[in-house]
């Protein structure tokens, strides 16, 4: 989820960006707090990433996941990098002594130099757990391991954010928001990234009073990358960009962009619009990106932010 202070034709070296980043995937593995999504923001605008598998640090060994395995430790379905380790060693200590987690990411990104302000949705611990049913019974299991480990091939009952509803949005978030000439809803998983966001209390709220527009994760019918639908269809909701925005709703979303294979999605409510949205390249994800925000800006500039 990203919140911007300049419109598209501002954009110059004094914009600026904030990331608010999903924690619902959050997970205690080893002693270590892992931060999938943080992390993946990290080092993907910090030049570290995986460019190929989209995860996880580039040159990346796993010895240590090989040693552990070998010890007999479990889970062994969670691939940490040896890489990758050093920073969840470094949060764990960090909490350990005390500190929040949006500190702990700020200190993190001093390394890496992202280029925007990343904040967690929240400092309190939110973990997203799906109810299943299979041959040992109906139970709640992370959200991780039906990801990973299951690959969403577990019919989901009921996918829960344990501790959403007590969680405080982190220091720096609902400023960030109020603050904001437009947010930007990526192509994130619309039940348990962008969802989990939402679910804290205040950040939907505090998003309803700006002018907000959502790229589709579903192209065509199906998403454009994991397995969205497996979430979709565990709420309820059709794997479609229209049944998508139509969930998050009018009273939050003002856009909506889809691809060109879903042109002439109509959704009451809702500003649709149309173009290509593979990313296939750094020049196709920064012409979507612009796109969404020059959107932002014209349906601010028809409307009036109602912030």
């Amino acid at each position: 989820m990203l919140g911007t202070d300049a419109t598209a034709e501002e954009q110059t070296t004094d914009s600026s960006i904030t990331v608010i980043g999903n924690t619902g995937d959050d997970i205690t593995l080893f002693g270590l707090r892992i931060c999938p999504d943080l992390d993946t923001v990290m080092y993907t605008l910090g030049g570290g990433i995986n460019e190929e598998q989209g995860w996880g640090r580039t040159d990346e060994t796993f010895t240590v996941k090989e040693e552990l395995a070998a010890y007999g430790m479990k889970p062994t379905w969670f691939g940490l990098g040896d890489r990758d380790t050093a920073t969840h060693i470094v949060r764990a200590q960090m909490l350990a002594a005390g500190y929040p987690l949006s500190t702990i990411t700020e200190a993190l990104c001093d390394r890496w130099r992202p280029g925007v302000r990343l904040l967690p949705m929240t400092d309190d611990q939110v973990e997203t757990h799906v109810v299943v049913n299979d041959d040992q019974g109906r139970r709640a299991i992370h959200f991780q391991e039906w990801w990973i480990r299951h690959r969403a091939a577990l019919p989901a009952e009921q996918i829960v954010s344990v501790g959403a509803e007590e969680a405080k949005p982190a220091p720096g978030v609902l400023a960030a928001i109020a603050e904001a000439d437009a947010v930007v809803l990526p192509p994130s998983n619309p039940v348990v990234s962008v969802g989990s966001i939402l679910n804290v209390p205040g950040i939907r709220e505090a998003m309803s009073a700006k002018t907000v527009v959502g790229v589709s994760p579903i192209i065509g019918g199906a998403p454009v990358r994991g397995m969205a639908d497996a979430c979709l269809s565990a709420i309820g909701v059709e794997t479609g960009a229209g049944a998508v925005a139509a969930h998050l709703g009018p009273d939050l979303l003002d856009g909506w962009l889809v691809d060109d294979a879903d042109a002439g999605t109509d959704v009451e409510g809702i500003e649709v619009r149309s173009r290509p949205l593979y990313m296939s390249g750094p020049a196709a994800t920064e012409a979507i990106a612009r796109a969404a925000v020059e959107l932002a800006a014209e349906l601010a500039g028809k409307r009036g932010d109602r912030g």
